[in-house]
């Protein structure tokens, strides 16, 4: 009944704005860091710039308990299918931000990098994008805020309708096993 079957009328719209507001009060990124960007981050995790004060200040050890992964630095192409297999294992509803030049668009890799991704968007489903080189902590708290006035503007049983279908597709054009790829061969 959640998935997608309720009426637009005010009761509703009441309840998945208080949803939107808890959520976006409560984002828990993980702890992830590839390159120099990763000491920003750091840095904003740090006293001085007390990110807990916006309900993100506990990195998660694991990606089944965060909703917001950061990916800060260069991402290769051996890193991009760790970057994906971390998406996957984090739980719905998930938001990404990409911190640095790199992530972005390729950064300084972006015409003789040969093994770098020519921007995260390409892996994964990127929400915010926060340039520089590295970016500054304002920077990345910045786009922080943006992603929980982001949250809170979703509709979360639209989200859910939208998610149950994705998942439905998804399922649906999933390979089928080769033949004589079985348990024990």
């Amino acid at each position: 009944m959640l998935n997608n079957s309720l009426p637009d009328v005010a009761p509703v719209k009441a309840v998945d704005g208080l949803v939107g507001w808890g959520r976006g009060s409560s984002i828990w990124p993980m702890t992830f860091g590839i390159a120099c960007c990763a000491i920003e981050m750091m840095a904003v995790y740090a006293a001085t710039f007390d990110l807990d004060r916006f309900g993100a200040g506990v990195p998660r050890a694991t990606p089944r308990q965060s909703d917001l992964i950061i990916v800060p630095g260069t991402v290769n192409a051996k890193m991009a299918v760790r970057v994906r297999r971390l998406y996957d294992q984090m739980a719905e509803p998930r938001y990404v931000i990409a911190m640095g030049a790199c992530v972005c668009g390729g950064g300084p890799y972006v015409k003789w990098g040969y093994n770098t991704v020519k921007g995260v968007h390409k892996v994964i489903p990127v929400d915010i994008f926060v340039p520089g080189c590295p970016p500054r902590p304002e920077a990345l708290m910045d786009g922080i805020l943006k992603l929980k006035e982001k949250i809170s503007r979703e509709a979360v049983f639209a989200r859910r309708g939208k998610t149950a279908r994705e998942m439905e597709g998804r399922y649906a054009q999933a390979p089928a096993a080769a033949p004589g790829r079985g348990a024990g061969a």
